[in-house]
């Protein structure tokens, strides 16, 4: 019989990293959503954050990476090439494979760093070739970088993409994430 006396694991605190170097992905929201959800671990679920603008949607599968966190204090942003966009809350794995560096202004008018990582899911069939951003099509992180400037400036949030990086840059940001998050986090 199953012990129901014991709880689950947080989402936010499953491992990083997963077989072959990859990384553990938690999708709050799904490509093409309107919809912006984010996962909040004092209820263990999922809430709507906001709602898109009509004609914008989320380019790719978009969350966080567990057992980490950013600068803005929140676990690292992830957009995750796949060929067809999962459930909210779908856990998967994913290869890195580069960074859009970016910062963003706090309330208290500090920026903050808040880079994006970019990864390729394991399961991708159309995406297995992606091992750094030369391996994708020509201006998709340009467009990339342009839906996220948009996205935050309809939150009303000042948001500069800082510069760009491989698969190298974006292990460095998730490594130093992780040791963030072991030092804040009281339960880990």
């Amino acid at each position: 019989m199953p012990d129901r006396t014991r709880s689950a694991t947080p989402l936010s605190h499953l491992p990083t990293f997963a077989k072959r170097g990859n990384v553990t992905v938690v999708v709050e929201t799904p490509k093409g959503s309107r919809n912006k959800y984010d996962y909040d671990d004092g209820c263990a679920a999922f809430t709507l954050a906001s709602v898109l603008p009509e004609g914008m949607s989320f380019p790719y599968d978009f969350g966080f990476i567990p057992s980490t966190l950013g600068d803005d204090g929140d676990p690292l942003d992830v957009l995750v090439f796949l060929d067809a966009p999962v459930m909210v809350g779908c856990v998967l794995t994913a290869r890195l494979v580069g960074v859009i560096e970016a910062r963003q202004r706090e309330r208290n008018g500090e920026w903050v760093k808040n880079d994006r990582l970019l990864a390729a899911a394991t399961h991708a069939r159309t995406h297995e070739h992606i091992r750094s951003p030369a391996d994708l099509r020509p201006h998709l992180i340009e467009e990339i970088c342009a839906f996220f400037e948009n996205y935050n400036r309809d939150r009303g949030r000042e948001f500069e993409i800082t510069g760009h990086g491989g698969p190298d840059a974006a292990r460095k940001i998730v490594e130093r994430g992780t040791k963030v998050f072991r030092t804040k986090e009281p339960s880990a």
